[in-house]
């Protein structure tokens, strides 16, 4: 057990909740500890009693009683190199506070039921390049979406990248490709998303519903959501290049969102309805070969004020190999495409 300590909180650890602030500092402490350590007045802040709730700021000061010892760090269990090839090699741009991957389509971002360690966030411990932390994520990419996701080398900088994400700092502009041609060619989608109820053979319980905007207060547990969208190119009227760029930061907001408009994103399973599997008239069967059967959303950019530099930094995925081959069928050439093509338009 420790002593008593009479800590100060610093600069770099920022403003935030008490219990998260002791838990970075005593990663072995659990909540109920905390919670507990509150109510019996033995944690204070500046000589007063807190709740685990309570704000802490750089400056203030944190009485914390005898703490149990840390447990020895668990041994880190050795990442078969093909796998730790397969990440580093997925490694688009890197500095000594940042890690950006063009993340393949297929490898999850985090970790789920029978996945071991074949995620993002377990593969990061093949990218610490000789840091003692390994890095961890600051946002997150669906299973099947692929393109720039940031890794952050510090726990410092992961805060920092958070509050970029949540103040709406960051610009994420996606390629896809969705049924039809979108009309007008660009336009802002603002309809809610709701959880869907139960979990069913249909998706229910992981598909998010989407919610007029007139209705979004009436729906319990809907949140707001806005996404932009704009055509960069199509093939007559069976189907369009689009770029999106995720105002709010939903669960599946993208698919959801283009598929409510009627154009779902091609490959897309859970929102794309049965029309893409159709081999006869569907609007999938249309396309062919194995255009239809992955999804054909990618990450493609990403832009973000350095956290310690303050520079603007932008950083640019090509696309996967099964996107790249269903450009290249369409005739549809990357190089051409703007970076931004909002811009031009005075979009966000």
């Amino acid at each position: 057990m420790s002593g008593v300590q009479t800590l100060t909180v610093s600069e770099d650890e920022g403003e935030g909740r008490l219990d998260r602030w002791i838990k970075r500092r005593f990663p072995q402490v659990t909540q109920g500890l905390v919670e507990k350590l509150c109510r019996t007045g033995q944690i204070r802040i500046d000589g007063a009693r807190a709740r685990a709730g309570s704000r802490v700021a750089p400056g203030m000061t944190v009485r914390v009683p005898p703490l149990p010892e840390a447990a020895p760090p668990p041994a880190r269990a050795r990442l078969p190199e093909s796998d730790a090839e397969m990440i580093r090699a997925a490694v688009i741009w890197k500095d000594d506070h940042i890690i950006a991957l063009n993340k393949p389509p297929g490898l999850p971002s985090q970790g789920g039921s029978g996945q071991g360690s074949r995620h993002v966030d377990g593969l990061a411990e093949a990218l610490r390049f000789g840091l003692p932390e390994k890095p961890s994520l600051v946002h997150r990419l669906d299973k099947d979406t692929s393109g720039v996701l940031l890794l952050a080398r510090s726990a410092k900088i992961a805060r920092r990248l958070s509050e970029a994400f949540r103040a709406r700092a960051t610009r994420k502009i996606y390629w896809a490709a969705v049924a039809g041609v979108p009309s007008p060619r660009m336009g802002t989608i603002r309809f809610g998303l709701v959880k869907a109820p139960g979990r069913g053979r249909g998706g229910e319980g992981e598909k998010m519903l989407c919610v007029h905007p007139a209705r979004i207060e009436a729906t319990e547990g809907a949140k707001r959501a806005t996404t932009d969208y704009a055509v960069i190119e199509a093939l007559g009227q069976r189907v369009a290049w689009v770029a999106l760029v995720p105002i709010t930061g939903r669960t599946h907001q993208l698919r959801a969102h283009m598929a409510e408009i009627g154009h779902p994103i091609v490959g897309d399973g859970k929102y794309g309805g049965s029309g893409q599997e159709n081999p006869g008239s569907g609007w999938g069967a249309q396309l062919g070969g194995e255009i239809s059967r992955k999804l054909h959303l990618h990450a493609r950019s990403i832009a973000f004020d350095h956290p310690v530099t303050g520079r603007r930094i932008t950083i640019t995925a090509d696309l996967p190999p099964h996107m790249a081959r269903t450009w290249k069928a369409l005739g549809w050439n990357p190089a051409e495409a703007p970076a931004d093509p909002f811009a031009e338009a005075g979009a966000r």
